[in-house]
C-alpha cells in the first residue's frame, strides 16, 4: 500500500550567501545552498563540517555532577571497591555498557557487568539489580542509558549502602534521583553545550573525564568511538555538532579495524574485512555508513536482548578473541532471524486487526494489543505499523500481569508529551519525543486508549498524519557530475539533524527498463527528458504498484537521494526514489 505523501521543498538559503560560499569554496551552487540550508555561512564553519575534528570535543567536566562522578569512581578505586556496569538492554545501552567496562577494566580489575533481563526485571534500573549488587557486594554501581526517573529505587540502594552513578540521556522527571552523581545533559540545571548524546555518549564523556583527570592518554579513550557510533546511528539521535565528531571518527574507526565482536556481526551481512601484512587494519569490502550500522548491525545487537539476555551483546562487544566473537556472533545472527520471523508475523496480524476495525482507522492514533505478542519486538512492529497507517502508535503486549507497551510517532509530533498527559493510567514511562516505552495495570488500558486518543485528536495536526517528503533542492541529472557525487558524499555521516539530501528533477521518463525485483522494489533507468541526458539507474523500495504508469513514457517527477551502488565490485551512482509523482 503506498500512501500519498506531501512534497515540501525547503526554502532556499540567502542567495547572496549561497552565492559568496559558492565562490569561496569552488563549489556548485546546489551544494553550496545545502551548506547554507544546515547553518554554515562561512568557510571555517564549512571546513568544521566536512572535516570533524576530535579537538572539538566539550570538556566533559561542563556536565553538571561531572566532578563528583570522577571523584566516586576514584574513591572506590583506592577502596579495592567492587564496581558494577548496569545498562539497559538495547543497542545504546549494551555499547554504553561495554565501552564503560572495557575502560574501566583497562585500569582496574575489580568490575563487572550487568543487564536486566527484558522480561523478568524491564526497562531500567530494577530492584532484582540491586539486590544482585548488595548481595555480592559490590559498592558502586555506574548505570548507563536509563535511571533518570528510578527515583525510589535509588532510595532503596541508599537503604543498601549501594552508591550510584547516573550516565542517562532521556527527559527527567520531576525530581532527580539521589545518586551520587546524576549525568544527564537534559537536566535543566545542567549547562553542558550538547543536549542530544547518546546514552553510550554520555558513558563516553565519563571515560574522557576520567582519562582527562588522570593524564591518560586521549587514545585509550578514542579507540572506543566506534561503539559510541553504533548507539548514535541506532538509538536515531542527532548526528549533529558533538555527534557528528563522534560518529564520523567512529565510522573509521569501524572501517579500519572493526573489534571482533562487530567483524562477526558484519560476516553474516557478506561484509568482509582484508587485513594488509603486518598490521591489524584492513579494508571492508564495503564502505560502512550510518545507514548500514542502523540496518546491519543495530538489530543483530538488539536481538539477544530482545529474544533471550543481553548479556551474550555485551559479551561479543567486549571480546578480543576472534573464535569466541564467531561462537557469539553465530548464536546472534540466529537470534536476529528468530526475531525477524516474529516481528513479520506480529506485524500481519497486527495490521489484519486494524483493517477489521473502521473505528481504529478512523482514529488520529493507533493502539493495537495482544496478551500473547513478544514483548521483544513490539518496538519493531510500532515503528512499523507507524509506516503503516501514519499515526502516533502503540503496542501492547502482555507481561507478568502488566500491560507493556512500545511507542512509536510521526514527524514533529511529541508522543512523550502525548504519553505524559496520561500519566495517571501508568505504571511507569520513559523516553524521547518520537520513542517510549510504558506499562500500566489489566484495568487502566481502556481508560488510557480513550485518553491518549483524546490527547492526540486535540493536539495533532492533521497535517501531521500525512507523511512528508522533505526536498532539499531542485536538480537536474544533468548537473550530478564526479565533483558534484564527490563532494555531496562528504556530506555524511547522515541522521537526524543532517539527513541525506533530498533531490527533486521534474519531467523524467523511464528508458524501457522498469521492472520489478525483490519484494515490490522498482527498477528503472530514467533521463530527463528536456535534458537529453545520461540515463540514470534507479530503485525505487515498496513501489512496484507504479510499474505500469512508469511503463507509459509519459514524463513524471521523482525525488531521490543519490547514492552509491555497488555490484560484482563495480560502483555506480544510483537515485534512490523517495516517491514518484504523475501529472494525471
Amino acid at each position: 500500500m503506498i500512501i500519498e505523501k506531501r512534497w515540501i521543498e525547503k526554502k532556499s538559503g540567502d542567495c547572496e550567501l549561497v552565492k559568496s560560499l559558492s565562490k569561496t569554496l569552488n563549489i556548485d551552487r546546489v551544494l553550496s545552498n545545502l551548506l547554507v540550508q544546515r547553518g554554515i555561512s562561512n568557510f571555517n564553519e564549512a571546513k568544521s563540517f566536512f572535516r570533524p575534528e576530535i579537538s572539538k570535543l566539550h570538556d566533559p567536566f561542563l556536565m553538571k555532577d561531572m566532578d563528583k562522578a570522577i571523584s566516586r569512581i576514584e574513591e572506590a578505586i583506592k577502596a579495592n571497591e567492587k564496581i558494577l556496569i548496569y545498562g539497559d538492554y538495547d543497542v545504546d545501552g549494551t555499547t554504553a555498557v561495554a565501552l564503560v567496562y572495557l575502560f574501566i577494566k583497562s585500569i582496574y580489575e575489580n568490575v563487572d557487568f550487568y543487564i536486566p533481563d527484558r522480561y523478568t526485571e524491564g526497562y531500567g534500573i530494577s530492584y532484582k539489580g540491586i539486590e544482585y549488587a548488595f548481595i555480592n557486594d559490590f559498592k558502586l554501581i555506574i548505570a548507563l542509558d536509563c535511571g533518570i526517573k528510578a527515583v525510589e529505587k535509588i532510595d532503596f540502594a541508599n537503604s543498601k549502602n549501594v552508591d550510584f552513578i547516573i550516565c542517562d540521556h532521556h527527559r527527567p522527571g520531576e525530581k532527580i534521583p539521589q545518586a551520587v552523581a546524576v549525568l544527564d545533559p537534559k537536566r535543566d540545571d545542567c549547562n553542558y553545550p550538547f543536549k542530544d548524546l547518546s546514552g553510550c555518549g554520555v558513558g563516553f564523556k565519563l571515560a574522557q573525564a576520567f582519562a582527562q583527570k588522570r593524564n591518560i592518554a586521549f587514545e585509550n579513550v578514542e579507540k572506543y568511538l566506534d561503539l559510541v557510533a553504533i548507539s548514535i546511528a541506532s538509538d536515531i539521535v542527532p548526528v549533529t555538532g558533538e555527534n557528528r565528531i563522534l560518529a564520523y571518527y567512529g565510522l573509521i574507526s569501524i572501517n579500519k579495524n572493526p573489534r571482533p565482536g562487530i567483524e562477526a556481526i558484519l560476516k553474516y551481512s557478506n561484509i568482509v574485512r582484508t587485513k594488509a601484512p603486518k598490521t591489524s587494519e584492513g579494508v571492508l569490502n564495503k564502505v560502512l555508513t550510518i545507514s548500514d550500522i542502523v540496518f546491519l548491525v543495530g538489530p543483530r545487537i538488539n536481538a539477544a536482548g530482545r529474544i533471550e539476555s543481553a548479556n551474550n551483546s555485551v559479551k561479543l562487544l567486549v571480546t578480543d578473541d576472534d573464535a569466541y566473537a564467531n561462537q557469539i556472533g553465530q548464536q546472534i545472527n540466529s537470534l536476529n532471524t528468530e526475531r525477524r520471523n516474529l516481528d513479520t508475523q506480529i506485524t500481519q496480524d497486527a495490521i489484519e486487526m486494524i483493517k477489521r476495525d473502521k473505528y481504529l482507522l478512523e482514529k488520529k492514533s493507533t493502539i493495537v494489543y495482544h496478551p500473547e505478542w513478544h514483548k521483544g519486538v513490539i518496538g519493531i512492529v510500532a515503528s512499523r505499523l507507524t509506516e503503516f497507517c501514519y499515526r502516533p502508535t502503540i503496542v501492547f503486549t502482555k507481561s507478568n500481569d502488566i500491560i507493556t507497551g512500545s511507542a512509536r510517532s510521526v514527524k514533529d509530533f511529541d508522543i512523550y508529551n502525548a504519553i505524559d498527559a496520561c500519566e495517571e493510567y501508568l505504571e511507569h514511562f520513559g523516553g524521547h519525543k518520537y520513542a517510549a516505552g510504558l506499562s500500566l495495570k489489566t484495568e487502566n488500558y481502556i481508560p488510557f486508549c480513550r485518553k491518549f486518543e483524546e490527547v492526540v485528536s486535540s493536539t495533532i495536526n492533521d497535517n501531521l498524519l500525512i507523511p512528508e517528503v522533505e526536498i532539499d533542492s531542485k536538480l537536474n541529472l544533468n548537473e550530478i557530475n564526479s565533483k558534484f557525487f564527490r563532494i555531496l558524499k562528504q556530506f555524511a555521516p547522515f541522521g537526524p539533524g543532517n539527513m541525506a539530501p533530498v533531490f527533486l528533477t521534474n519531467s523524467v521518463i523511464d528508458t524501457g527498463y522498469a521492472r520489478i525485483v525483490g519484494k515490490n522494489h522498482l527498477k528503472l533507468k530514467v533521463v530527463q527528458t528536456e535534458k537529453n541526458g545520461f540515463p540514470y539507474d534507479a530503485i525505487a523500495f515498496q513501489q512496484g504498484e507504479y510499474l505500469q504508469k512508469v511503463r507509459n513514457i509519459k514524463p513524471f517527477n521523482i525525488c531521490y537521494h543519490i547514492d552509491e551502488n555497488e555490484w560484482n565490485g563495480q560502483k555506480s551512482k544510483q537515485l534512490n526514489i523517495k516517491d514518484i509523482k504523475f501529472d494525471i
